[in-house]
């Protein structure tokens, strides 16, 4: 019965959602996101009240109504998005119970602060978890486990190269160091460490990674490859290819959502002119091909897969970007920042529409999202580092609208 009551419950606020968000308060879109944390809490629940909080949310498959969740690990990178939803949306609600939980599924990943890192994804862990706590709570243990993290991500930092490497299990299969566009997001854990009490170094290989990515990670145009190959010994660019899009020369959508948010991100810490620079160039070809390729403000998996408009959505994609550009917005001149702020509450609007998010079919925030589409994983799916972009960049907006300090 209260499984039925939360979903009437649910339906009932969606159906309020019919107004689009840049034209409404983003806390109507808030609200309609803490139901639905509630409800997940609800099916997450064991029977004696209690949680399993080694076990994080990762998916929910199409047909599916709740979450499928993966052991929290290191090799399992989606491991802090969970708790840094809980987080934000305690920031909003301030409730209590969902603090609790933000508290437990945080502390299921303390174990990342005592053993060598695994790979590049330690940023987006720690980030997402204890970042997200330390900002809600100002736990010091949380900025203590933070800072640790970065100075264990910072081994994977080759100088030869100018960059970190991203996936050491994978340097035999690429023949040489890798670099993942998905790193960039690393980088703030690093950025954030050096201005918090940690290593002015930690800065130096955050700017060197974004300059040599820079450099040898996009084309002419701004679109971006997935993965960069150096030679390890020598440092020189080797190739660009793909891991998880259409093909090497083709736009996969989430790797320039990371690039967007990534380049922001490090325009914030260093107010570098470049990286402002570089920022708009990958903003500006990303909404230039969405234009091209796509019916609505959210992008194919890939804007270069043949099927075009019947090739599977990713909504995860719109939600990074969202949030990146209206973080973005607040660094341009005037008239490229209305152009961005009006994008992104164009991506929100279609987000929030009956279209992608969830409601009362599962107790996600969104559906269609796309993960690993060549390895045909996760495709059509409600994916948790969707709904954590998403709740972020509602967050953004709702700062905004109340005419407050942005990021």
């Amino acid at each position: 019965m209260k499984k039925i009551l939360f979903a009437i419950a649910c339906y009932l606020l969606a159906a309020c959602q019919a107004q689009q968000v840049s034209e409404s308060d983003a806390d109507q879109t808030l609200s309609y996101c803490a139901t639905q944390v509630n409800r997940a809490l609800s099916e997450l629940r064991n029977s004696d009240g209690t949680y399993d909080f080694s076990m994080e949310p990762r998916n929910i498959l199409e047909g599916e109504t709740t979450w499928n969740c993966r052991k929290a690990a290191a090799e399992e990178w989606c491991s802090g998005f969970w708790p840094g939803v809980l987080w934000m949306t305690y920031d909003y609600t301030k409730n209590d119970s969902i603090r609790k939980a933000a508290e437990g599924y945080t502390a299921s990943l303390n174990f990342l602060a005592e053993r060598p890192v695994y790979d590049h994804d330690l940023g987006f862990l720690v980030i997402n978890s204890f970042l997200k706590g330390y900002e809600a709570t100002g736990n010091e243990e949380y900025k203590r486990i933070a800072l640790t993290a970065a100075d264990t991500l910072a081994t994977l930092f080759n100088s030869k190269v100018g960059t970190i490497l991203s996936w050491p299990r994978h340097v035999k299969d690429y023949g040489g160091h890798n670099t993942i566009m998905d790193n960039m997001i690393n980088l703030e854990l690093l950025f954030w460490a050096a201005e918090n009490g940690g290593s002015e170094k930690l800065k130096d290989i955050a700017i060197s990674h974004a300059d040599t990515t820079m450099r040898y990670h996009f084309r002419p145009d701004g679109s971006c490859y997935h993965v960069a190959v150096y030679d390890t010994l020598t440092g020189n660019f080797l190739r660009g290819q793909t891991h998880q899009g259409y093909a090497d020369s083709s736009m996969w959508a989430r790797g320039q959502s990371w690039a967007i948010y990534g380049y922001t991100m490090v325009y914030r810490f260093t107010k570098e002119q470049r990286f402002l620079d570089h920022a708009q160039k990958v903003t500006d070809i990303y909404l230039k091909r969405l234009h091209e390729t796509s019916d609505d403000w959210v992008p194919i998996w890939d804007m270069d897969d043949p099927r075009g408009q019947q090739a599977p959505k990713d909504a995860s994609a719109a939600c990074v970007v969202a949030s990146a550009l209206l973080e973005l917005q607040q660094y341009v001149d005037a008239e490229k920042g209305k152009q961005y702020l009006e994008a992104a509450k164009k991506m929100l609007a279609d987000l929030s529409s009956d279209k992608y998010q969830s409601r009362d079919k599962n107790v996600a925030f969104l559906l269609h999202s796309t993960g690993h589409h060549p390895a045909g994983s996760e495709i059509d799916a409600s994916i948790i580092y969707a709904d954590y972009y998403y709740i972020e960049a509602l967050l953004r907006l709702r700062t905004i609208q109340k005419g407050e300090k942005g990021i």
